[in-house]
């Protein structure tokens, strides 16, 4: 059986900053053999020194820094911070613990470890369906620009933007959890409490009847940093769609239904389906949950197509259900150009092979193009700067060796010297670039050479970097 060890980074005597390499092995919060191994084994798979040597930084990074397992009332309990933000995001951690579900069923000490993550996802959500967000314990403050914040907050809540994908991320890695190792472990009755949770946080969100619970105001500088309209965001007609306050930016949405978000919805109302028939033996909570993403799914393909007059019929970006559209796209996942990867429209579908096309185009206002690079970024860091992560999507939802390629050798130059991927880099200058330290897109580069290890071996073999 492979073993590993928990240590806390806290105890290093060079807290790890994102600058200096991979962190000690004693400083390590998790240690896994299979990991290693993997590690060298891309070594093997690549004659590309750059390649290998990113790998190398990014793919443990979530273990080697991010990550605080323990227990609680007896059962795996695992903390995950973003990487330099102390606080546990439900999307991110769900993200950045993602591409280690291939190894769980070989390696127990890891599997723990997710499971760790899917039951503390379960109580945060219990405390709260519309965060974000939360603190390490539950006496801890909330984050310092949250501090302020006109909401209802509650105790362990680090920050309260109401997004609708915050609740899907933990659903897809509970439901592949099951499908990877095909333990039932984490889903107890706390795991369906939650379940439940999400379908009524859903329902409200459709604001059929009122404007729901939910509301958020910030004092701010930042227009995409609070909700207009007394915190609930601007006006809707309703029409099956669900209303989202923020996009996985963490900035607000301009039209609430935001609709990559909202077919991500209707796959996690489809997958909680699946799990309360095959776990729970729950056909009552799996009849209506089929019936809610139907009519969802129904509702996006009547109001959330639009006709673009180059590309032909697309995905909106955001509708009010009044006839207002929003076309563009941002670097975060969901958006138009992760559908696929987030498997909420196959590849080959013809609207999203459209919707793609318009996203890397100069059409997309948030798409930019330099002399490092060209890709997506979005306003939450503002113009001419570029997502790694959206050329990592770029990569990870094209067939073309040629865009891969392509896609590989602008990541390897624009590490500014780190290898490690960044927030976002400036579409001319790569050593100007935004969180030294931010695990999710390290975890997906360590993804995307995996998936080329498997389906495109001798791209991976015989990848030259630029010189």
């Amino acid at each position: 059986m492979i073993s590993a060890q928990f240590v806390s980074v806290q105890l290093a005597s060079h807290p790890f900053t994102g600058l200096s390499g991979r962190p000690s092995v004693a400083d390590r919060c998790f240690r896994s053999p299979i990991v290693e191994h993997t590690i060298a084994e891309m070594r093997a798979a690549t004659s590309s020194p750059e390649l290998a040597r990113i790998f190398e930084h990014c793919f443990p990074n979530t273990l080697d820094t991010t990550v605080f397992p323990g227990s609680f009332q007896g059962k795996p309990d695992t903390y995950v911070i973003t990487g330099d933000i102390d606080a546990m995001w439900l999307r991110d951690s769900a993200a950045q613990v993602w591409p280690y579900l291939p190894f769980a069923k070989d390696d127990a000490a890891l599997r723990r470890l997710l499971e760790g993550v899917i039951r503390r996802h379960a109580r945060l959500i219990q405390i709260d369906s519309y965060a974000n967000a939360f603190t390490r314990n539950p006496s801890d403050p909330p984050l310092r620009w949250a501090t302020h914040d006109k909401t209802k907050m509650h105790r362990g809540v680090a920050e309260r933007k109401w997004e609708i994908d915050s609740l899907c991320y933990p659903v897809r890695l509970a439901h592949h959890f099951w499908q990877v190792t095909g333990s039932h472990a984490p889903f107890d009755n706390d795991w369906f409490k939650a379940a439940a949770r999400i379908v009524t946080t859903f329902r409200e969100q459709q604001r059929i009847k009122d404007q729901g619970p939910y509301h958020f105001e910030r004092s701010t500088a930042k227009p995409s940093d609070t909700l207009p309209m007394n915190g609930y965001g601007n006006p809707i007609r309703p029409n099956g769609l669900i209303c989202s306050g923020f996009r996985p930016s963490d900035d607000a949405c301009i039209y609430p239904f935001f609709i990559p978000a909202n077919l991500f919805a209707a796959l996690t109302l489809e997958r909680i389906a699946e799990i309360a028939t095959e776990i729970y033996h729950d056909q009552a909570l799996a009849q209506e949950c089929v019936s809610f993403a139907q009519q969802v799914r129904a509702a996006v393909e009547q109001h959330g197509i639009v006709h673009h007059a180059t590309y032909g019929d697309i995905l909106a970006y955001e509708v009010d259900g009044y006839g207002n559209t929003l076309s563009m796209d941002d670097a975060n996942a969901p958006g138009l150009l992760s559908i696929a990867y987030l498997e909420l429209l196959k590849q080959d579908d013809p609207l999203y092979q459209r919707s793609r096309a318009f996203a890397l185009s100069l059409d997309n206002p948030y798409f930019f193009r330099g002399r490092a690079g060209e890709g997506l970024g979005g306003p939450h860091i503002g113009r001419d700067y570029i997502w790694p992560m959206s050329i990592l999507m770029r990569a990870l939802t094209s067939d073309s060796d040629a865009e891969i390629t392509d896609c590989l050798q602008t990541l390897c130059a624009t590490t500014a010297g780190t290898y490690y991927m960044h927030e976002s880099f400036q579409k001319d200058d790569p050593s100007r670039y935004t969180r030294p330290w931010f695990a999710w897109a390290n975890g997906l580069f360590g993804e995307l050479l995996l998936k080329l290890r498997q389906e495109r071996p001798a791209l991976l073999r015989d990848f030259r970097a630029r010189s």
